[in-house]
């Protein structure tokens, strides 16, 4: 779910063009959790093969990283979330309780043959089991993309990745990468993207989005220390907020007091406990500095076996996505090749 930051957050609206050449680190799984939400059948089944796995990611992994890629000049390295922090369970509880709820309320909708109403409830029951992790990996394994598992939070990695300059962004929905302290955040990496509203049941469509934290930070005249006090009093996935202080009372309370533990006695009651252990999970997460960054090989045989066969794909669509990687890889090897020949001729 992340921090709710956006009436404080500054943005810059971005094309795809504007990312040419340049390198990011997505967060892999909620990527993959978009296409979870959107990629379904009328009544809101998820896409499934007819073995009954999950497909959906797949297809949205496949068809939309292969397009930036080759169409677009776009690096991916997609990181995957490792063990989630102690403090996380409780968030993590809530989801697992809210999908149970959004599963029933679907399953009522479905037998009233109110297809809108169980849509819209269908989008919030989405799950990423490890299996479906596990495939994901085995379809960028096939294609030949890099992926970075993460210790802990796959944000808190891409984070790093961004700030060592290994790639040019971190890439989430969420607005935790600034948190990581992400130098930048690249919100909705789409082509055509649309985000889902369950609560108003319609689509609004959605373009890239960045976030430079050191320009964020100077607007506002904080630190990034700051920063993290006032998501904790807003709630993030490790604590509660402070009831009814959204994102502009949290920002006024500390630049007037400078840090949570100046807060008036009757309010800093209120804050979460665990405050310094919040901030020692944005300041101090685990990461790893072992990844491989660089692409692989596009293994056409076993990538077709695998969605043709197995996972039930449209041959034809999986050779589009196949002949947009093996132009990438050639056109990728002729750049190399030049590359040698200019440094020889030097």
């Amino acid at each position: 779910m992340g921090v709710n930051l956006t009436p404080i957050m500054i943005k810059h609206s971005l094309s795809l063009a504007d990312l040419n050449a340049k390198r990011l680190a997505v967060d892999a799984n909620n990527y993959l959790y978009q296409f979870l939400a959107l990629l379904r059948t009328r009544d809101g089944t998820p896409l499934k093969d007819s073995h009954g796995n999950i497909t959906s990611h797949l297809a949205g992994l496949l068809f939309r990283s292969t397009r930036l890629i080759r169409d677009y000049n776009i690096d991916l390295v997609f990181v995957f979330d490792g063990e989630p922090p102690e403090l996380k369970r409780e968030e993590l509880r809530k989801r697992r309780e809210n999908r149970e709820k959004a599963l029933e309320e679907w399953r009522k909708a479905l037998r009233a043959g109110d297809y809108a109403k169980g849509f819209s409830k269908a989008v919030m029951t989405s799950r990423l089991t490890k299996p479906m992790i596990e495939d994901a990996k085995r379809l960028l394994l096939f294609l030949g993309i890099p992926f970075v598992q993460a210790p802990s939070e796959g944000e808190a990695q891409a984070s790093y990745m961004a700030k060592r300059g290994d790639v040019w962004a971190a890439s989430s929905k969420d607005y935790d990468g600034v948190l990581f302290g992400a130098p930048r955040l690249l919100r909705f990496l789409t082509i055509h993207g649309k985000e889902y509203l369950p609560s108003k049941g319609t689509t609004r469509p959605l373009k890239p989005e960045m976030i430079v934290l050191h320009e964020f930070l100077s607007s506002h005249r904080i630190t990034h220390q700051q920063l993290v006090d006032i998501a904790i009093l807003v709630g993030t996935d490790f604590n509660q907020g402070v009831k009814g202080t959204g994102p502009k009372t949290a920002l006024k309370l500390i630049k007037e007091h400078k840090r949570i533990e100046n807060l008036p006695g009757d309010y800093l009651s209120k804050v979460a406990p665990e405050f310094q252990k919040v901030r020692d999970i944005y300041f101090h997460p685990k990461t790893t500095s072992h990844y491989d960054m660089e692409y692989g090989s596009l293994l056409e045989d076993d990538l077709l076996h695998f969605l043709c066969d197995q996972r039930d794909f449209a041959r034809n669509r999986v050779e589009t996505a196949v002949h947009r990687m093996r132009a990438f890889y050639k056109e990728r090897q002729q750049r190399k090749l030049e590359g040698w020949f200019k440094e020889k001729n030097l």
